[in-house]
């Protein structure tokens, strides 16, 4: 077993590093040449990732790089037209802050083919379960204003956003619209902050954020445009928070530094009735904006805190039973840690990796992976996508198959979910795709632009174990009687602007 084990780990590790075939950027990043750290804590964190590369640019809290004068968007500067605005002001007139008004949409669907499944479900996959099933992922729309100078050097824009679709179905903020729809296609409200930049301690300020906001770690985000691929990686997808609700401050140190603070409710989830255990989680962390000639991008962040339900545990007549664990959880820590390096070869090549690790009290488990990344851009419409990831889930207790419409809303609103897991697994994931944009389609489109990522992945167990493409039980919910690999092709379509 350890002899078999070490081989098939030499085997991906030498995959992810042999002429860097298997390291891949954030594709937005390379999209829009902004650097990863900022488009994850500036664009994702802070403004509606709906919108299109060209938009993103004029949206949200600059990056630390900028110099002091465009800390905050000029006034005049945020009123120029833009792509989603919703009012131009007309030749001679004096603008006003809401003629800055934007609004984005995107639309998203797509399907994963996997032949080999006997369960209908791509396991270890949130977004993409659905196997052979064509699905609408995301109708996702946006109001958004951009940060923008109201004098003395303070600034003031806010973002709200919301979703539908199927993936609305693992995307809930309890307390906020959570539970309201029950089949494959549920509504979510993504984000709902203002965003604030004060020029206080620090010659570049603090940009503040006061709200529900996507969370900041990992490399792959929930919109369609804040990933390479259509299907997530594992750490992306379990081990990082998705949203949260409460404040998160960055101060501008230096001109390529910025140190992250935040206190928030918790992983998906508000505050009193409708938080988990009302115990203070909250971000810390560091990121280093364009080093080395602009070419490096860094970030290490932290989330700590008591995540597990302090509720009794439940049953249901089936036989599910919930998370409650009682008045312990609120002691029960949850530790989230993300380092992430991006660095830009030239204005075509992007290489990254991410390293994300999680301890769990409550579950009692260990989780982490590294994934690489690479990105190529080899026309202005064809763009080559690669990614690589070892991840290791110790006890079993976090990767798994959440099988009903409802099974993760109700999870963590501390229901009875139906479920299946794994045994304890070291998982290997190769994926290789390209993000391609028409041009006969997207030279006819009056509004916005046209994206088709189609990906092959393949998935296997490193250690053994037989987790895939079988489902399990309420009397047997561990599967080890699958395959242990999963080959499988997927390919969605975004329209967005």
């Amino acid at each position: 077993m350890r002899k078999n084990f070490a081989q098939e780990v030499n085997f991906f590790i030498a995959a992810c590093v042999s002429g860097g075939s298997l390291l891949a950027s954030y594709a937005h990043a390379a999209e829009t040449g902004a650097s990863t750290a900022t488009v994850t804590l500036a664009q994702v964190a802070n403004t509606p990732v709906s919108a299109p590369p060209e938009a993103e640019r004029n949206a949200g809290t600059p990056s630390d790089g900028e110099e002091v004068p465009s800390a905050v968007n000029d006034e005049n500067d945020a009123m120029k037209p833009t792509v989603g605005n919703l009012f131009h002001p007309k030749a001679g007139q004096t603008p006003n802050y809401w003629q800055g008004l934007e609004a984005h949409v995107s639309v998203e669907g797509g399907i994963s083919g996997n032949p080999w499944t006997r369960s209908g479900r791509n396991f270890a996959q949130y977004y993409s379960d659905r196997a052979n099933t064509v699905t609408l992922n995301q109708i996702m729309g946006s109001i958004s204003h951009p940060v923008t100078s109201v004098g003395k050097g303070y600034g003031i824009g806010f973002v709200f956003e919301a979703m539908y679709g199927s993936d609305a179905r693992f995307d809930p903020t309890i307390g906020m619209g959570s539970g309201t729809l029950h089949g494959l296609y549920q509504w979510a409200p993504t984000q709902a902050h203002i965003d604030v930049h004060v020029p206080w301690i620090f010659k570049r300020g603090i940009d503040v954020q006061i709200g529900q906001m996507y969370g900041i770690m990992g490399a792959e985000g929930t919109p369609a445009q804040a990933r390479p691929f259509y299907t997530f990686n594992y750490s992306s997808d379990y081990i990082v928070p998705f949203e949260t609700v409460g404040i998160l401050a960055t101060m501008h140190l230096t001109k390529h530094m910025d140190w992250i603070l935040g206190v928030d409710a918790g992983n998906s989830t508000t505050f009193g009735q409708y938080g988990n255990n009302n115990k203070p989680k909250g971000y810390f962390g560091f990121a280093w904006n364009k080093l080395m000639d602009g070419k490096l991008d860094v970030h290490a962040i932290g989330h700590f805190g008591p995540q597990g339900n302090n509720g009794p545990s439940l049953t249901s007549a089936e036989g599910w039973v919930s998370s409650g664990m009682g008045k312990a959880a609120n002691h029960l820590m949850q530790y989230n840690a993300d380092f992430m390096a991006t660095y830009h070869v030239n204005d075509k090549m992007t290489v990254s990796v991410n390293g994300t690790y999680l301890h769990d009290d409550g579950l009692r488990d260990d989780v982490y992976g590294v994934t690489s990344y690479f990105s190529y851009e080899f026309h202005p419409w064809l763009t080559l996508n690669a990614r690589g990831e070892i991840f290791r889930d110790n006890t079993g207790g976090v990767i798994a198959e959440y099988s009903s419409f409802n099974s993760f809303t109700q999870a963590i609103s501390n229901k009875p979910y139906d479920y299946y897991n794994a045994p304890p697994t070291t998982y290997g994931e190769l994926t290789v795709g390209v993000s391609y944009k028409p041009e006969f389609i997207n030279k006819k489109l009056a509004l916005g632009g046209f994206v088709i990522r189609p990906e092959i992945r393949l998935d296997k167990s490193l250690n053994g174990t037989h987790p895939f493409n079988q489902a399990g039980t309420v009397q047997n919910p561990v599967v080890n009687n699958g395959t242990n690999n999963m080959l499988w092709f997927s390919c969605d379509a975004t329209w967005a602007f």
